[in-house]
């Protein structure tokens, strides 16, 4: 059996040197937590410092979220990317609210039966919020890992390594004080948790990105994510922009014709070429098929 325990030792001592004292770590409230892995999906971290907060002011609570008209929702997203996000935010608010009484759960399966909730954010719930120790398989998790258990080593399949971050993930207090046969490690000390152990594999791993070439890249599943300039889902954010202006200056909707001069407009500003009412109208029937927005005589209006 691998002895998991100089890494682990190894670990704890850069994530201490490390430390990022993250506005989010100083809370353990799920709703918080919950709403930091979300924005820190695909988004740096020194954009989410600013708007995590704002976020909290304008829905302190689960509960204010789901009553939240869509239009606030998505307006107070507007410069995070990914709309589907705010409108999957919504959706699992809703769904805590209705399903859980404003609390949320803290099972792996429930989690992940809210809406954009997947493996790597149910557990990174459990274990900031809950102290649950689990199988949190992130970026910076995956690069720390890779760097030191499969040096130079290409294509490398998450199943090689969900079993050593299960195993180098340190049990529970509930599970340690139970004494029963665990598939995780042993702590090393009593502030040695699942909480703390993640958070220096996070600390590390952003190190180890900043300093070396990124391991990550040796995942199988690594993509590097499409420019964003020019692309449809440029377009699409601009869309939702518009719609939200309109909204906001007492304007029913817009037309056809509207979003397509808007779109078009950006375009040339841009430096790129005019966009055709075709192409228009499926960002539009696209929006209005996610929930984005809503159509009705030939008006599109935020839903």
């Amino acid at each position: 059996m691998l002895d998991v325990d100089p890494f682990r030792t190894l670990v704890r001592a850069e994530g201490a040197r490390l430390y990022r004292d993250l506005p989010w770590r100083n809370t353990r409230d799920p709703y918080g937590i919950w709403l930091s892995e979300v924005m820190l999906q695909q988004t740096q971290v020194a954009r989410v410092l600013t708007r995590w907060e704002e976020w909290l002011d304008r829905f302190p609570t689960v509960e204010a979220l789901a009553a939240a008209p869509v239009s606030d929702v998505l307006a107070a997203w507007q410069g995070m990317g990914y709309n589907r996000r705010a409108l999957a935010l919504k959706s699992a608010a809703e769904m805590v609210r209705d399903t859980y009484d404003g609390v949320f759960p803290s099972g792996l399966r429930e989690l992940k039966a809210l809406p954009g909730i997947g493996p790597a954010t149910a557990q990174g719930i459990r274990a900031f919020a809950f102290d649950l120790p689990g199988v949190y398989l992130e970026t910076n998790v995956r690069t720390v890992v890779l760097h030191h258990f499969f040096p130079d080593v290409p294509a490398v399949p998450d199943r090689e390594l969900v079993p050593l971050v299960e195993a180098t993930c340190p049990q529970g207090p509930s599970e340690r004080d139970a004494g029963e046969p665990s598939c995780h490690a042993a702590p090393q000390d009593a502030s040695d948790t699942p909480r703390a152990w993640y958070y220096a594999m996070l600390d590390y791993g952003a190190y180890l990105k900043k300093t070396i070439p990124n391991p990550s890249r040796r995942s199988s599943g690594y993509t590097r994510q499409s420019k964003f300039e020019g692309s449809r889902r440029q377009k699409r954010a601009h869309i939702v922009r518009m719609l939200l202006d309109a909204q906001a200056a007492g304007a029913p909707g817009l037309s056809l014709d509207e979003v397509r001069s808007g779109v078009n407009d950006f375009e040339h500003a841009g430096g790129r070429e005019a966009v055709a009412a075709d192409e228009v109208a499926s960002i539009l029937a696209d929006l209005t098929r996610e929930g984005f927005a809503a159509a009705g005589d030939g008006i599109w209006s935020i839903a």
